[in-house]
């Protein structure tokens, strides 16, 4: 099975700064994609950023200019530097990876536990 544990979150003021992180443990034989989606009460889990192996990264319209989206692959960790944060990103963080176990296994996506971030005005 593979394992990823959040770290991060917690409360910040509005135009504070935050910095999740997440490692990806287990049996792993290789990861494609990394990324962070977040969810708000009584709304639908939604895409932040992503980043592909390479270190290529997509960022959700409302985030672009504000956060920055990076990753360890030596250490299969992902990192969302979040600056100039604002009370609407204040959600529960979930870590994701596509990640193959072995050789001879298909791709699947694995999550996180989720993370509280919360943004006081």
């Amino acid at each position: 099975q593979v394992q990823l544990v959040e770290s991060g979150g917690g409360l910040v003021q509005a135009g504070g700064s935050l910095r999740l992180s997440c490692a990806a443990s287990g049996r792993i034989f290789s990861i494609n994609d990394m990324g962070w989606y977040r969810q708000a009460p009584g709304k639908q889990r939604d895409v932040v950023a992503t980043i592909t192996r390479r270190g290529s990264p997509n960022y959700a319209d409302s985030v672009k200019g504000r956060f920055s989206i990076s990753r360890d692959n030596a250490k299969n960790t992902v990192y969302l530097q979040m600056n100039n944060m604002k009370p609407e990103d204040t959600a529960v963080y979930y870590c994701y990876c596509n990640a193959q176990r072995s050789p001879l296994t298909n791709y699947a996506d694995y999550w996180g536990q989720g993370t509280q971030v919360t943004v006081s005005s």
